[in-house]
């Protein structure tokens, strides 16, 4: 595959890039492959639970369709990004699929009705689609300016000292927030909605026992459900949205760990919201909440002209049949729909 531009596969399910490529650009995260030109290989049948996408991981070897068409294919996800400004992205140049023998080239990628999958059993159909919006705080939430290479607040992924005595520093990145919330829109069904919640820990010296998010959010008027986290709606006064707690389960995530030199520390969940049809909208960021608060603190917000707005009715569903969508956006997943980052402001850091 021929990228277009100067577009880098952030991380994959489902596949791997062979190699990583020159990602010497990119400070803070580095990317899964920065090739030009990346060459992707199926993963094995018994690949990891979190490594794997629906209808994936047939170690290279398809069987005919005559023969076994649940078996004649095989998918996987990108997380594309180093996009353009205001760009959805670009269609790869060329496709070529290797096999024995000369190998088959792909005739030029063409944008298609979205791609239909099922869920339920193979009762619903639900269709994969573009979004380019994924919206995000302001860069420096916490009173700083953007880290560089003197900044003495904050360590550099990968030079992590061997004794850390000082618990406030910080992984370096654009906001320099010891945490941050990614709120997350997956899918959007008829009557119900799920969202993914992360908490990522940036500090090298400070885990968070017994930690708590309160989120404020007109959806939890309607019945929800949370799944790796306990949850309890809250009574408020004066207060126009409803309120949800949220914390850790036993024995399970009641810790947030720190960050070391591989990756932050991170707990997550994903919350069923039940619609509401006489007042749910995704316009004017209503899918988004009004505040969050971790362990009792006020957290950074997006302003609300920043919230992505998404369309209330379902795709149109058409059938497909050997159908190839690159879906190119921030976050580029088929389940994806919008996502914001919270960056919580435990204090400024003056750099």
């Amino acid at each position: 595959m021929d990228m277009a531009k100067d577009e880098v596969i952030w991380s994959m399910t489902g596949a791997f890039a062979i190699q990583r490529g020159n990602c010497s650009s990119f400070k803070y995260e580095v990317p899964h492959s920065c090739k030009p030109d990346p060459v992707i290989v199926d993963l094995m049948p018994d690949a990891m639970p979190q490594n794997r996408s629906d209808g994936c991981c047939r170690g290279g070897i398809l069987s005919s369709w005559a023969i076994d068409p649940s078996m004649s294919y095989s998918s996987f996800e990108l997380v594309v990004g180093n996009l353009e400004q205001n760009s959805t992205g670009y269609k790869p140049l060329n496709l070529t699929l290797l096999a024995p023998g000369p190998g088959y080239t792909c005739g030029p990628v063409t944008d298609t009705s979205p791609t239909v999958f099922s869920v339920i059993g193979g009762r619903r159909e639900e269709e994969v689609f573009r979004n380019p919006t994924i919206t995000s705080c302001p860069s420096c939430s916490c009173g700083c300016r953007v880290a560089d290479q003197f900044a003495t607040s904050c360590i550099r992924q990968g030079v992590i000292p061997s004794n850390l005595l000082d618990v406030d520093l910080v992984q370096c990145t654009d906001h320099m927030c010891p945490l941050r919330i990614h709120w997350h829109i997956k899918n959007n069904y008829i009557t119900h909605w799920r969202v993914k919640l992360t908490i990522s820990n940036y500090n090298y010296g400070r885990n968070y026992s017994n930690w708590n998010v309160l989120v404020q959010h007109p959806g939890f008027g309607q019945p929800s459900a949370s799944f790796s986290f306990n949850s309890t709606m809250l009574p408020t006064t004066g207060v126009p949205e409803d309120v949800a707690l949220f914390w850790g389960k036993a024995f399970h995530n009641t810790e947030l760990l720190q960050a070391d030199q591989y990756q932050v520390g991170s707990v997550t969940t994903e919350i069923l919201l039940q619609k509401d049809s006489s007042s749910f909208t995704l316009s004017n960021g209503w899918a988004l909440p009004r505040r969050i608060y971790f362990n009792g603190e006020n957290c950074q917000m997006p302003l609300p002209d920043a919230f992505p707005m998404l369309p209330n009715g379902s795709l149109s569903r058409v059938p497909c049949c050997l159908q190839f969508l690159l879906l190119i956006s921030v976050y580029l997943l088929t389940e994806s729909l919008l996502g914001f980052d919270i960056h919580f402001l435990l204090q400024p850091f003056n750099l």
